[in-house]
């Protein structure tokens, strides 16, 4: 059964996946996930960002030596800067017991390292995060330049049995497709699905084929080619490679989780990871 991820708006508009009760021996499914990651892109409730402000602070701190000179002003400007993101997130983080662990472990701080309520704080969004390949590296670097910021989630899509789809709105379908069809098509990425008939004489259909193309993205990787059939879920792109991009960074990559049955593909530049697996 294959699954995978796709980005943003255009994703949101592709087609739909339910789930299915039972599907035939050694057939594929395909599971599509996306982030939500402008305003524009979807609705939804302001979040609790207390993770955010946690992981702030960590990337603050984490290089400062505890017995070097200004030690304690630099980590005091951040604790600042800590308490100062708790307040903005205060209201949607009420009954989040890690919100208030974290207020009252910072309380804690400022009284051990004698540090003032009021003073200059570290800057919250240090330039070191910025990485033009990584999605949620970006989402941050759009807020740091003051523009309106709201925490990506992902939306889910899913394409499986005689076909069944559910869509990244939760709607769910079911449609009877013979031959190869693009479910998703966009700037990024395209997935093309074929299906065949489960039972001679049967409008059933199953998917038994998926091929899934990376387009190239602004130097974070080259076109990258992945094909799946029945019976054969490789760990490697077309071309034999395994990752796209710089080979430090690996912007894209497969991991195989279990041979020949399940594959995922991580795709960092966008946000995005595609789950392929095969049942039965």
């Amino acid at each position: 059964r294959p699954g995978w991820t796709g980005m943003g708006k255009r994703a949101s508009a592709a087609h739909r996946c339910p789930g299915a009760e039972r599907l035939p021996r050694g057939l594929l499914l395909l599971l599509l996930a996306t982030f939500c990651g402008c305003p524009g892109d979807c609705q939804q409730q302001v979040q609790c960002r207390i993770q955010k402000c946690t992981t702030d602070f960590v990337s603050l701190t984490s290089h400062l030596n505890s017995g070097s000179d200004g030690f304690d002003l630099e980590f005091c400007k951040a604790l600042r800067a800590y308490a100062a993101c708790t307040q903005r997130t205060s209201k949607a983080c009420r009954g989040v017991l890690a919100f208030h662990s974290a207020v009252q472990g910072i309380g804690d701080l400022m009284i051990h390292r004698n540090c003032s309520k009021d003073g200059p704080t570290s800057p919250t969004h240090p330039e070191i995060l910025h990485d033009p390949c990584n999605y949620h590296s970006r989402t941050g670097a759009r807020e740091q330049r003051g523009v309106e910021f709201i925490q990506p989630t992902y939306l889910f899509c899913g394409l499986f049995g005689d076909p069944h789809l559910r869509t990244f709105k939760d709607q769910f379908q079911t449609c009877k497709v013979g031959g190869a069809w693009p479910l998703i098509d966009n700037n990024y990425l395209t997935v093309q699905v074929t299906n065949v008939r489960v039972v001679p004489g049967s409008s059933a259909t199953a998917t038994n084929k998926v091929t899934i193309i990376f387009k190239s993205y602004q130097g974070c990787t080259e076109q990258k080619v992945y094909q799946a059939v029945t019976d054969d879920l490789p760990a490697a792109f077309i071309d034999g490679t395994t990752s796209g991009g710089d080979s430090d960074t690996k912007s894209l990559r497969i991991v195989e989780r279990v041979g020949g049955k399940h594959v995922e593909m991580h795709a960092r530049y966008i946000g995005t990871t595609v789950y392929v697996r095969q049942l039965g």
